[in-house]
C-alpha cells in the first residue's frame, strides 16, 4: 500500500534546525534501508505558486497559492508499506524527525 505523508509548515516558523535536518536524513536512511521510501522531497513555499487553468482552452496563469492559510505543505514522503498501521508508525516518526505536524493519506490506484 502506498501513502502520502505531507509535512505541514507554518509561514511564521523558522527553517529547519541542523538537528532537525540530521533527524530527517536519518529517518530517510532508515526508510530506504527498509525498502519503504518511494520518494522524499521538499516543496517551495506558497509565495512561489502559480495556478494554471486551461479548462476552457484559454490558459490562465494565476500567481497565487490555492490556499490562503498560514500553513502549507513544505515536503512530502511517499511510502510503500504492507498496511496502514506501519504507515501510521512512519508518519509519527516523520513528525518527530522534522518537528512538524504531518498528514497521512492513502494513494489511490
Amino acid at each position: 500500500m502506498r501513502f502520502l505523508i505531507n509535512v505541514i509548515e507554518s509561514i511564521d516558523r523558522p527553517a529547519h534546525s541542523r538537528q532537525e535536518i540530521d533527524a530527517i536524513d536519518a529517518f530517510n536512511d532508515e526508510m530506504v534501508a527498509a525498502g519503504q521510501r518511494v520518494l522524499a522531497v521538499g516543496i517551495a513555499s506558497p509565495e512561489n505558486s502559480i495556478q494554471i487553468d486551461n479548462r476552457d482552452g484559454q490558459v490562465k496563469y494565476i500567481k497565487e497559492s490555492l490556499n490562503d492559510s498560514n500553513e502549507y505543505v513544505s515536503g512530502i514522503w511517499i511510502i510503500d508499506v504492507p498496511n496502514r498501521e506501519i504507515a501510521l508508525e512512519l508518519a509519527a516518526q516523520g513528525s518527530k524527525a522534522c518537528n512538524r505536524r504531518v498528514e497521512l493519506r492513502p494513494l489511490l490506484g
